[in-house]
């Protein structure tokens, strides 16, 4: 590899134009080489405004360069494993958009392939949403300030698709996004960074309330994903989680993770973002975050700093995106059967 650092980018939305292209340009060291978009025009205003230089007709350009040393995926999960295995074919580090796949299999795919090139990086971008209290909530449950943790209980609700009329996204796609279900799999994530632990099994039931909507292109294209969604797992031990997600909600969103233990609780408030804490008997406190402690983005230095210093990918390495994928497949298997109990 160069002295420089040279990313090649395929898929340029709104997060990548967001975070991952400014984010690499404030690095000393590395250069932003090559973009692929959707569209010539589309590619050619992200080259202009970020001062790419080339502009590739097809994914496959990027994978093939010779003076790109990684790549940045930003497109629907559609494409995540197929160019992934090829980036890493050809020699290359990858940073993937969340989520990892469209399902478990092509997750398994990515992170074989991974593990056959341990010289590479291979790392998905995290769940963002809990970095600034990761730390501080896993320090909690480590030292038993809540006891002994008997529920998690997730609330993420929304109402972007309480409309009938809105149109189709590609989230609900099934050839874009897969299995992946509303924000299923990054507060699943969430809460594997504080448990460390998968459940042994679980049930789920979603429902499609509109079956069909209306498309860009103006055709009529069926819905394949749940639009409200339930889940109840069950940890060894006995914990519980217990988690709704609604695109239907009509009124002010949810947006928040309470853990009840046995001794107290807590409860992140995503919306405010507020972590607070309740002992058995007592009112809720608001827990104050030293500013050490409070992480935050930094996916693409991390990113450069485990190719430059070959630290190991924390956030999020291939492995901790299949457990991820592994969940969201069997909920999308309890949900297709009628919500029957599936083993993890």
């Amino acid at each position: 590899m160069s002295e420089a650092l040279r990313i090649g980018f395929i898929g340029a939305g709104a997060n990548t134009r967001a975070k991952h292209l400014p984010g690499f340009q404030a690095i000393p060291g590395v250069r932003l080489v090559a973009v692929h978009n959707r569209t010539k025009a589309s590619g050619e205003a992200v080259a202009k405004e970020f001062g790419i230089a080339r502009v590739c007709a097809t994914w496959r350009e990027i994978i093939a360069a010779t003076d790109i040393d990684a790549i940045c995926i930003g497109t629907w999960p559609n494409l995540h494993a197929r160019v992934s295995t090829a980036a890493l074919q050809a020699g290359k580090h990858v940073l993937t958009e969340a989520r990892m796949a469209r399902n478990l299999a092509e997750a398994e795919a990515m992170l074989a392939e991974a593990q056959s090139h341990p010289q590479l990086v291979a790392q998905i971008v995290p769940a963002p949403m809990s970095l600034p209290f990761d730390q501080t909530i896993t320090e909690m449950l480590h030292c038993g300030v809540i006891g002994a943790v008997r529920e998690v209980c997730v609330t993420c609700t929304s109402g972007v698709y309480a409309d009938l009329a809105a149109p189709m996204t590609w989230r609900q796609d099934l050839a874009s996004s897969g299995k992946n279900t509303l924000f299923l799999g990054i507060y699943y994530e969430m809460v594997q960074r504080w448990l460390k632990r998968e459940p042994k099994s679980l049930v789920a039931e979603g429902v499609v309330f509109t079956p069909s909507r209306k498309a860009a292109d103006g055709s009529t294209q069926m819905v394949g994903i749940p639009e409200s969604l339930d889940v109840l797992a069950t940890y060894e031990g006995g914990t519980r989680l217990v988690a709704h997600f609604s695109g239907v909600e009509v009124g002010p969103a949810r947006n928040e993770i309470r853990l009840n233990g046995s001794k107290g609780g807590l409860r992140l408030d995503l919306a405010a973002g507020a972590l607070w804490h309740t002992a058995l008997g007592q009112a809720e406190k608001a827990v104050e975050i030293p500013a050490e402690k409070r992480g935050g983005w930094r996916v693409e230095a991390d990113f450069v700093e485990s190719i430059r210093e070959k630290k190991p990918v924390r956030l999020t390495d291939f492995a901790t995106g299949l457990k991820y994928m592994r969940f969201t497949e069997a909920v999308w298997e309890s949900w297709n059967n009628g919500g029957a109990r599936v083993p993890l």
